[in-house]
């Protein structure tokens, strides 16, 4: 493993421990090469957001992020459904837009 993938997966560690405290009761399930987030396991499609590590980038991908009100302007993609945030540093997080963006994708 390349340096740089250890540092990923080391803050993609701290975001999926931030996800935990900032949404009670979700549950992590490793998927797709990531980790998906649930309110609802028993669902299919329950997942609100996922953690994917790449060579340079942690990425949070919200599954219905176009839905979320981002009056921050920090999303980013244009699908129909999907929006995603990239993170190469624990500096780079707003951990209170984070939050306020896991609480409403957790909601939908």
């Amino acid at each position: 493993m390349t340096e740089s993938i250890i540092g990923m997966s080391a803050l993609a560690d701290e975001l999926e421990a931030f996800i935990r405290s900032a949404v009670p009761g979700c549950e992590g399930v490793k998927k797709y090469g990531g980790t998906l987030f649930t309110l609802r396991p028993q669902e299919k499609e329950g997942q609100f957001c996922g953690v994917f590590v790449h060579t340079r980038h942690v990425q949070i991908s919200f599954s219905r992020g176009a839905e979320l009100n981002d009056s921050g302007g920090v999303l980013q993609g244009s699908g129909k459904r999907r929006r995603h945030l990239n993170f190469k540093s624990t500096a780079d997080v707003d951990f209170d837009a984070l939050e306020a963006l896991l609480d409403q994708a957790a909601k939908l």
